[in-house]
């Protein structure tokens, strides 16, 4: 009997050594995503600049940098050929800013575009539209599937294009000599 309960015994201690030493112990950290944060601001306003002009600016009603990646409530952007580039949420990545919810750009002079996700990218000033998107100039509507408009030389191009245009209807008068 004796016997049985010390081999009983080494049994349990070579399982209890084997358990202890192939289990890794994890430090419980309390920390959440919201303590990794790099900055938060309220109703704020950038201004990105270089040594020899204004490049852009920027208002967001809220914002959060995490990791390197800035992310923003009610985004409203411009310019020197963006008169207006709105949206929701918007995240910059880089010279990347990622648009989601109601997001519209609106020029001085040209079409109004609106859809829900987009990205500008500020090095080329290009927007991108992946999604559905509809434009507006004065009467003329167009809707379309997807969307590359360079801001600066204000050319668009589209897929899946359904637009109705109206043109101005000239008067010529055609004389002839008898």
């Amino acid at each position: 009997m004796g016997l049985k309960f010390e081999l009983l015994l080494v049994v349990l201690i070579v399982l209890t050594s084997a358990v202890t030493m192939t289990t890794k112990l994890h430090e419980h950290n309390s920390k959440t995503a919201s303590d990794n944060k790099e900055l938060e601001f309220t109703d704020t306003t950038f201004t990105e600049v270089t040594p020899q002009k204004r490049v852009g600016v920027s208002f967001a009603a809220h914002g959060v940098r995490a990791g390197g990646i800035l992310k923003v409530e009610h985004l409203r952007y411009y310019n020197d050929t963006i008169k207006e580039l709105l949206a929701d949420r918007g995240t910059y990545r880089g010279n990347l800013i990622y648009l989601d919810g109601n997001v519209s750009l609106h020029q001085a002079a040209g079409f109004d575009y609106y859809t829900q996700h987009a990205y500008y990218d500020k090095k080329y000033e290009v927007l991108y539209v992946p999604s559905p998107f509809t434009a507006y100039r004065g009467e003329d509507v167009m809707h379309g599937a997807t969307l590359r408009y360079n801001t600066k030389s204000k050319e668009a191009y589209a897929t899946m294009i359904d637009a109705v245009l109206h043109t101005a209807e000239t008067n010529e008068t055609n004389e002839t000599k008898e």
